[in-house]
């Protein structure tokens, strides 16, 4: 099976490197990381992924404004956003791809979500 392609986009240096290095460790994921919206935007113009995973607090642009683009261009993306807010309603009007996990979060927490999005990407959810 092939793996899972994830961008992660986090400006906290501390958090963007140690959620990594947990991506990281699985054999499944592909892991490529940056650090704002536009670093990650100018990536997914270069090729594909297959999970988007972003903190929604963003400089510049921002984490949802980044899911929006790549929403309109690719409808059926599966989107994680990271937020240290309940985002609630917010969610449901960017799409059924879409998903939230609230700061601070357990590592579990972020697997299993994985876990259930790449599952649904090989159309077993």
């Amino acid at each position: 099976m092939p793996q899972t392609r994830i961008l992660y986009v986090e400006d906290n240096e501390d958090l963007r490197d140690s959620i990594a290095m947990v991506l990281e460790e699985e054999p499944d994921y592909a892991v490529t990381v940056c650090t704002t919206g536009e670093q990650g935007l100018a990536l997914l113009e270069q090729g594909d992924c297959d999970i988007l995973i972003t903190d929604v607090g963003l400089p510049g642009l921002s984490g949802v404004e980044l899911a929006q683009r790549v929403l309109a261009r690719k409808p059926a993306q599966q989107v994680l956003l990271c937020s240290g807010y309940d985002m609630g309603g917010e969610l449901a009007a960017l799409g059924p791809h879409v998903h939230a996990l609230t700061k601070p979060f357990e590592l579990d927490e972020l697997e299993a979500l994985l876990k259930k999005m790449a599952a649904s990407l090989r159309g077993a959810a």
